[in-house]
């Protein structure tokens, strides 16, 4: 082989390792530049994803701090005692009276009562039949005082009851429990949340006596727990 010709196989040679390859057309880079276009938007749209929810859970925790509802307070502020009797085998007569207030804590939010009910129990046992109360509505920072007259003929109660309310009586010192149930529900403006169960005790340290015929005097306003 001659010189001239060595040298032009060198040449195309050269030419032939600095062309071009098949991934480096056009066309391939537009589907690079394709596929990473795609990735940019699919990028993009989960960001705008992101900050529409942090942009909501900020606004939610904003008006649940503004708007977050308290629970009600009942205070039990007087008593009257028209009748408590005891027969065999051992029943109770009772007529009793306790006045409850109820005040709405919150600024912004009402509260809404339905299905309420009250009773009374001693020694943890009721001794009046639960009353059911008409619904109730407490506005912005309202109160309102609750003092149905409880009280049944004939309630049948254990011996342990009966034994420690004439001890009681004797002494003149009695202790008795008012509960009130029922449902509630908050609303803030325009939004009225679902039900929830709602349990108050209130204890109630009263002086009683067989002359007593009405109201009675506590020994200090009994602050109730409330469950919701």
């Amino acid at each position: 082989m001659g010189e001239g010709e060595a040298k032009a196989e060198h040449v195309a040679k050269a030419d032939h390792k600095h062309a071009p390859s098949a991934s480096s057309t056009p066309e391939s880079y537009s589907k690079d530049g394709e596929r990473r276009g795609g990735g940019d938007a699919y990028r993009a749209f989960c960001a705008a994803i992101f900050t529409i929810l942090v942009l909501l859970g900020i606004i939610a925790l904003i008006l649940y701090l503004v708007y977050r509802p308290h629970k009600p307070r009942l205070t039990v502020v007087g008593a009257a005692i028209y009748d408590l009797n005891f027969t065999a085998p051992p029943l109770i007569s009772t007529s009793v009276q306790f006045s409850v207030l109820a005040r709405n804590p919150n600024r912004r939010v009402s509260i809404h009562y339905d299905k309420l009910a009250m009773y009374v129990t001693y020694k943890d046992q009721i001794i009046t039949p639960p009353l059911q109360l008409p619904p109730l509505r407490l506005g912005h920072k309202s109160t309102v005082v609750i003092a149905p007259v409880l009280g049944g003929a004939g309630i049948p109660v254990s011996p342990e009851v009966a034994n420690g309310l004439k001890s009681d009586e004797a002494y003149g010192l009695v202790s008795m429990r008012v509960v009130v149930t029922g449902r509630l529900r908050w609303k803030a403006g325009a939004i009225l949340t679902g039900r929830y169960g709602f349990y108050a005790t209130c204890g109630v340290w009263m002086r009683f006596n067989r002359s007593s015929n009405g109201q009675v005097p506590l020994l200090a306003p009994s602050t109730c727990k409330v469950d919701v």
